[in-house]
């Protein structure tokens, strides 16, 4: 069977040609009038570049008293504060200075604290001279039998390999040696003791006059082409599965997107069974014509084509600004982990409007089967990653469905991973703008049901919005020439376009998207992949956009009664709920249910929400995750946030990579600069970090910037360069803040299942020391301890503390040790 490679492209539909050719022809008409990839001419590209500056000045526009002279229309919005809204150098927030100094006072003493223990887990177990299960071949070189040749074990799926030998061929059903993997080269293992058969299809594998083989590991194997980790040093794990963790959270990324706009958006994907050179590989219309045909690349970074291999060379994409190549490769995000992260929220997305607009698909444009549809390609990659690293549960990819598994995973040296939910409709939740009024296309009954769904799929971190107004909230809206596309495909989907009116708010951020009319779409503008899918296909003939009037702009549309009993319903089944996206009248008055109901289970993924939200969101026990962007640019918001932090909660933070098709990724601040990245650098737990090779491609953060997924403990290790340079210490400060995220959101989710928040920081939760003496006893487990009296002030090890109080002493520290299988052996005072 022939498959999407290098060498033998995917045969598409014709329809899939038939637009390629004609997209091509016209790139290519443009390409002889562009000289150098950096002009924008031609046609379909700048249609409205001659208008768009006279335009933009004639529109009605309003700054901010006292703010700097800028651009309103520029495109590196990856750095702001906020992306929901626009943003200045006098940037204001609700937080006093004073405040601001004392937050800051207090994670400072944060960063003081004790750290927990760490081990070190080996990636995977070592090899027995002969494998102990039919999975243990994986990756490995072994022999059939003692005069047999050398084969290389690469799994497909879980027990069944490629044979793959040391010319480079594959042992085939079909007879001999096949020069490319196909469903004749894969070989399903059965073990049977310490023996193991292998069959094709019906063909059954013999060799040397058996076909019940004794493997004996051996040398001499020519490894299958895949892409490098370069790293050094086993994962990080706990000395105990109960301990405090530490770690990297990236809580906003879109591990599935190759599925969603019908499939066809999105070129190359994070797995395939056949590895690297099959999985990244461009799309067939990108192939087909030599880059020319690929019309929304081309839209987004002002090329008219691109180099179209991926693998081996990777010449011209995954970049920063390359929205329509895949970035998340399960040995990139492997690279990640091996680098320090620890939790990775995949968020499942889509959008049935702009999916119906994209001309080329092969999947279903309802938000709810992309929804489902990307959550069992979760699993699939899960059982995939566990056959590459021996079986069943082996893989470092795990999908967990509550903190307490979570923090077991993490403690194991793993990754937990968490599912989430980013798309326009939620449970087809849109509605119609008819003359008698909206009329929701859900109610409550459907939307409990389709909740308990998704629920039981794994989903536990959910936005109500993403580009369009619903039936559940109004949205802040995209600015710019985004806004104006997206504006327009919001009328397609519910028959009106955005409800924004004048405001004046207190905080100049506190605003939605100032709008705009002139669609001129590039890679750096938020979330530019669907602009240009709406400008290119679906409104080459829009109507005109309503006149707005002057800035600064709030969507009047805010949180229906529909929205408030979602919210609530996420609380109930302790799910985590996320504001981003929502009109600013929308997530104040989501925030307002959120606070009346006590719920700390909140995240804020990826800097869509406003300034004057985050000291609420912190205030509520959540947590943050700023929008990664440049390294520069995330210092100066990690910096604001340590001012918002709420001195009740543990201190951590973390990043929304926003990776693949959503989001442009963090630019390389060039090779000249007086404090690069200088590798090899030693990244968490003391591991060895070298430049990624993947294929022909070595990578470099201070040349590339954060070209694919694998490079995020580089950037990261950039933010300790750019931190320490501005301010001494500040390096230190930044990494010590970042390790310290994965503990900081598992903590929110804990509260989130109706645990108390510890009593070291909250005086006023503590217990009298005989009532505490009276509730935990010998046996209980950690989960049944917290319940009682609430989180622990620290978890090093064995043991938790706490704080509790007696008449006299209102400060009494309690200690409770575990066994190893976290089940109390004893409580004592301990100051």
């Amino acid at each position: 069977m022939r498959r999407n490679s290098p060498q033998h492209p995917d045969r598409r539909p014709v329809r899939r040609l038939v637009w390629s050719g004609t997209l091509a022809a016209v790139l290519v008409a443009s390409a002889v009038a562009i000289p150098s990839y950096g002009s924008r001419g031609g046609t379909l590209l700048a249609k409205y570049d001659a208008t768009k500056a006279a335009v933009l000045e004639a529109l009605p526009h309003t700054d901010p008293p006292g703010a700097a002279p800028h651009n309103h229309n520029d495109p590196a919005t990856k750095n702001s504060l906020s992306r929901a809204s626009d943003t200045g150098p006098e940037t204001q927030d609700p937080t006093t200075a004073a405040e601001k100094k004392a937050n800051a006072a207090y994670v400072a003493a944060e960063r003081q604290t004790a750290d927990p223990r760490l081990t070190t887990t080996p990636v995977m177990a070592p090899r027995a001279l002969h494998p102990e299960t039919r999975y243990a071949m994986a990756n490995g070189c072994y022999s059939l039998t003692p005069d047999s040749e050398p084969l290389f074990f690469k799994p497909t799926k879980l027990g069944t390999y490629l044979l793959y030998d040391k010319a480079r061929k594959f042992v085939s059903a079909a007879g001999g040696k096949a020069d490319a993997p196909s469903t004749d080269t894969e070989w399903k293992a059965v073990q049977h003791g310490d023996r193991i058969t292998f069959t094709s299809g019906k063909t059954a594998l013999k060799q040397g006059g058996t076909s019940d083989f004794l493997l004996t590991r051996t040398t001499g194997c020519t490894a299958y082409p895949e892409a490098q980790i370069d790293i050094d040093g086993d994962p990080t794990a706990g000395v105990t599965p109960y301990q405090e963790v530490r770690g990297y959270v990236d809580a906003h990324t879109h591990g599935m997107a190759f599925e969603f706009l019908g499939g066809d958006v999105h070129c190359g994907k994070p797995w395939d069974k056949y590895g690297a050179p099959y999985a990244l590989v461009d799309c067939p219309d990108h192939t087909y014509t030599g880059g020319y045909g690929s019309v929304l690349e081309a839209a987004l970074s002002g090329r008219p084509s691109h180099d179209p291999v991926g693998w081996p060379t990777f010449k011209d994409w995954p970049a920063p600004e390359s929205l329509t190549h895949e970035g998340t490769y399960y040995r990139w995000l492997e690279r990640s982990w091996r680098g320090g992260q620890r939790i990775f929220v995949n968020l499942l997305v889509e959008n049935n409007q702009l999916c119906q607009i994209y001309p080329i698909k092969h999947n279903s444009c309802d938000d709810m089967d992309s929804i489902r549809l990307q959550a069992k390609d979760m699993y699939k990659m899960q059982d995939y990653i566990d056959a590459q690293f021996g079986g069943p549960g082996k893989g470092f990819y795990r999908i967990v469905t509550n903190p307490f598994q979570a923090r077991k995973v993490i403690n194991a040296g793993k990754m937990a991973v968490i599912m989430g939910i980013e798309t326009s409709r939620p449970f087809g939740c849109t509605y119609k703008h008819l003359p008698g009024g909206d009329v929701p296309a859900c109610d409550i009954a459907s939307i409990d049901k389709q909740l308990d769904q998704v629920r039981a799929m794994g989903v536990r971190q959910m936005e109500l919005v993403n580009k369009f107004d619903n039936a559940l909230s109004g949205i802040a809206g995209d600015n710019g020439e985004v806004g104006a596309v997206v504006n327009s495909a919001n009328f397609m989907e519910t028959g009106s376009y955005w409800d924004m009116q004048h405001c004046e708010p207190a905080d100049p951020e506190a605003h939605d998207h100032n709008q705009v009319a002139a669609p001129d779409i590039s890679a750096g503008q938020q979330d530019a992949l669907f602009g240009a899918v709406g400008e290119l296909f679906g409104s080459l003939n829009l109507g005109a956009l309503p006149i707005y009037p002057p800035p600064d702009h709030c969507n009047s549309r805010g949180l229906t009664t529909l929205g408030e009993h979602t919210i609530k319903a996420l609380a109930q089944r302790h799910m985590i709920f996320d504001p981003d996206h929502m009109s600013v009248k929308a997530r104040n008055s989501a925030l307002d249910e959120i606070e009346a109901m006590k719920y700390p289970g909140i995240v804020s993924s990826h800097s869509w929400s406003t300034p004057d939200a985050y000291p609420r969101i912190y205030r509520a026990g959540g947590f943050i995750t700023p929008y990664a962007g440049d390294s520069t640019g995330f210092v100066a918001k990690w910096r604001e946030h340590v001012g918002w932090a709420d001195h009740r909660y543990y201190w951590g933070i973390g990043y929304g990579a926003d990776m693949n098709g959503l989001g442009a990724q963090g630019d390389p601040r060039g090779t000249d600069v007086a404090d690069p990245v200088t590798y090899p650098f030693t990244g968490m737990g003391g591991v060895t970090v070298r430049q990624q090779h993947a294929g022909k491609r070595v990578y470099d953060i201070n040349a590339d910037g954060v070209a694919q997924y694998g490079l995020y403990p580089d950037w990261i290790q950039d933010l300790t360069k750019v931190a320490g340079t501005s301010k001494p210490g500040d390096g230190a400060a930044i990494l010590e803040d970042m390790s310290r995220g994965a503990e900081a959101y598992l903590q929110m989710w804990e509260r989130a299942t109706g645990i108390a928040p510890d009593s070291c920081r909250n005086p006023e939760l503590r217990q009298p020391v005989r009532v505490v003496e009276g509730r935990i006893h010998d046996g209980m487990s950690t989960r049944a301890v917290m319940e009682t009296v609430g989180q622990p002030y620290t978890r090093l090890g064995d043991h938790y503390t706490f704080c509790a109080r007696t008449g006299q002493d209102d400060d009494v520290r309690m200690q409770v040790t575990f066994d190893r299988a976290g089940e109390v052996t004893a409580l004592r005072r301990v100051g």
